[in-house]
């Protein structure tokens, strides 16, 4: 029996796409974010359409706090075996308008509780020789805007992070992927969430591999 599918950072968009296609596959659903009356919206959401889901609310930004979420959810469903990291926020610019602290707080969020989260997973995967760490990136990582400074910076980070766990993690079988969203998520558009869940999807069964690390979506 495989273990589950944790979603850092679901919100109703690409995280829950993500749930309902991991869901299919049979996965249970672990569910974090900040927001706990919307976290128990979607969790019973989802268990009407037959997924086993629970909710683990939590600040991704805070470590302390996303470790005891992630330990939590690998306590009520077993070690994972899919960890999405979806946690971002938007902060409009201009750059230097952009007061220090706030790149430092976004940059927690987008980036270090990305490997916050891969420190919690990864070494249980490791030993079992299975396992995958997929990421949400955006066309930000690779054109940065002044219009939204702190995200720029934060998904170039997510991505070296991405591309260097995926040369590490690799030889023990765990797979480590990105999808990198090139436009604005809406449904029934080129960046309709469940498609680009499709892609989450075929990373996760995709073999282990450095080259193939980042899918580039539209």
């Amino acid at each position: 029996m495989s273990g589950p599918c944790i979603i850092v950072g679901y919100g109703p968009g690409i995280g829950g796409a993500v749930a309902r296609a991991f869901g299919r596959e049979g996965m249970s659903l672990g569910l974090v974010a900040r927001n706990a009356a919307k976290l128990d919206a979607a969790v019973a959401e989802l268990e009407a359409a037959g997924h086993a889901a629970a909710a683990f609310p939590a600040d991704a930004g805070d470590a302390a706090s996303l470790s005891a979420a992630l330990s939590a959810a690998q306590d009520r469903f077993g070690a994972a075996d899919v960890l999405v990291y979806n946690a971002a926020t938007w902060r409009s610019g201009p750059v230097l308008a952009t007061a220090p602290a706030e790149l430092d707080a976004d940059f927690r969020i987008c980036v270090t509780g990305a490997l916050t989260a891969a420190r919690a997973v990864a070494p249980a995967m490791q030993t079992r020789g299975h396992g995958s760490l997929l990421f949400t990136s955006g066309g930000f990582a690779l054109h940065p805007n002044p219009i939204a400074p702190t995200l720029s910076i934060g998904k170039a980070g997510l991505r070296a992070l991405v591309l260097m766990l995926a040369q590490e993690l690799a030889p023990a079988g765990v797979r480590v992927g990105m999808v990198t969203v090139m436009g604005r998520v809406q449904p029934g558009t080129e960046f309709d969430p469940d498609s680009i869940a499709a892609s989450f999807l075929a990373l996760h069964h995709g073999t282990p591999d450095p080259a193939t690390a980042e899918h580039r979506f539209g």
